[in-house]
């Protein structure tokens, strides 16, 4: 059998990059000879440092290394070897303590290995911080932030041999944001403001507002813009269909996968967290509080209609959208040049992004000088409740207007979808509901719904 080390074991795995488009570019004969001087490369190199060659399938090798300096070396070697040739290799290394049997390595750390160095580039060396800790100072290692490997159930950070630029890594994205199905219209100041208040050290920044003043749209730019800022990732964690406070910090374990503890699972990770409609939970506060405590590298961006109160809080109360925008945005939605009357209408919504885009919506069936005129004598009849946030007035009557002109079929599946309280998928709604395809996609393009992508596929939420 072959001597392969055993105890602390550096392995390397290589895969060359293209192999089916370099075989369709160069032909049978040709790629067959660079793929020939690619493995004599390889192993020349690897050879050179001490490495037994463990495996090889295909176009793939795996080597172990009774040190990381010497799988380092190699992987440097064998890239620049390759650097003028056709064929570019991606290369991955990670140090661990396998199981060494008659048949070889067993253990997680293979695995582990393995998915290194699949989410490399052609031309990159990459590897885990096990090796990088092994590892003296004369190399030139870039710390690529933390990552997702598929069946890795944690995080883990991954370094780069030599500071040159390759496309992201490919691994599971570290950032679950939902992709909002429209355009971010306006809001540059507000947007700025935000960013401006997390670059000073801000660690909770809550937007507050009335409900459809786009909190939620604008926290989630911000969240967005931040992403290679934290090397953890960046996380929407949705609370909307939450009453007990107590679930809260449940409900953020669950969403970043933290089985030990979840001020444990975060520790000192660069991570941002965007917790959504936080007001019904408030209670939550205090423990959110002492999660920013006990995690010093943890920012968090909240919504809310009111403030959580507790130290360090950082309020930044979302405006309307300005006169401009709010035209801006009722005429991208709409798919019309702007006017007199549309202007009126926005100024009549107090440019409120939801309702703008409320009234949007009717387009297709009445024109802004009519919604106007409607608009105006459904506020009349909701004039007398002097107690009422006006916001909320204004907004309530555009939602109570969009309900009553629809179908009865829809208003009927309209009230059924209120159950959801934090949306739902399509299989969900036809289930639950009863709803069938042409009536939900009426209510979709028609009144206060959106689509987003989360996770599995496309869901239907309620907008509020």
């Amino acid at each position: 059998m072959r001597d392969l080390p055993s105890g602390t074991v550096t392995f390397l795995f290589t895969d060359v990059e293209g192999s089916t488009r370099l075989l369709h570019e160069l032909g049978a004969q040709p790629y067959a000879e660079a793929l020939a001087e690619h493995r004599r490369l390889i192993r020349a190199a690897c050879a050179a440092q001490g490495g037994v060659e463990v495996d090889t399938q295909g176009d793939a090798f795996f080597f172990a290394f009774p040190t990381a300096s010497g799988a380092l070396a190699s992987a440097a070697e064998a890239t620049t070897a390759l650097a003028s040739g056709p064929i570019q290799v991606r290369i991955g290394l990670h140090t661990g303590t396998p199981l060494l049997t008659e048949e070889g390595y067993v253990g997680a750390d293979v695995h582990f290995g393995a998915r290194i160095a699949a989410s490399s580039h052609g031309g990159q060396v990459v590897l885990s911080r096990a090796t990088r800790e092994l590892l003296q100072e004369h190399f030139i290692l870039n710390d690529l932030g933390e990552h997702r490997l598929k069946d890795i159930d944690e995080a883990v950070s991954i370094f780069q041999l030599g500071d040159d630029s390759f496309p992201p890594l490919k691994t599971i994205s570290n950032t679950n944001l939902p992709r909002p199905a429209s355009s971010f219209v306006g809001r540059e100041e507000e947007l700025a403001e935000v960013l401006a208040r997390i670059e000073r050290g801000a660690r909770l920044v809550t937007l507050t507002g009335p409900g459809g003043s786009g909190k939620t749209r604008l926290a989630l730019e911000a969240a967005a813009t931040l992403v290679p800022e934290y090397k953890a990732g960046v996380f929407w964690v949705g609370l909307a269909s939450l009453r007990d406070p107590a679930l809260v910090l449940e409900t953020i374990s669950q969403t970043l996968g933290a089985k030990d503890g979840l001020a444990e699972h975060i520790a000192e990770r660069e991570m941002l967290l965007l917790l959504d409609n936080l007001e019904q939970v408030i209670e939550a506060a205090p423990e959110l509080s002492q999660l920013l405590s006990a995690c010093p590298n943890l920012t968090l961006i909240v919504t809310s209609r009111e403030l959580l109160r507790v130290q360090g809080e950082v309020e930044y109360p979302v405006p309307p959208l300005a006169e401009r925008e709010a035209v801006s945005l009722f005429c991208e939605r709409a798919q019309v040049e702007p006017s007199d009357e549309i202007s009126e209408l926005c100024a009549r919504l107090d440019n409120l992004p939801l309702a703008v885009e409320l009234a949007a919506a009717r387009v297709k069936a009445i024109s802004p000088a009519q919604i106007l005129e409607r608009l105006s004598q459904r506020l009349d009849l909701l004039k007398g409740g002097r107690d009422a946030d006006p916001r909320q007035q204004t907004l309530r009557a555009t939602i109570d207007w969009s309900y009553d002109v629809l179908s009865e079929e829809e208003q009927a599946l309209f009230a059924r979808l209120s159950v959801f309280a934090a949306g739902c998928t399509l299989e969900a709604a036809e289930e639950v509901c009863e709803a069938d395809l042409d009536t939900l996609q009426s209510l979709v393009e028609d009144v206060p719904l959106v689509v987003e992508l989360r996770g599995g596929g496309p869901g239907v939420t309620v907008r509020q």
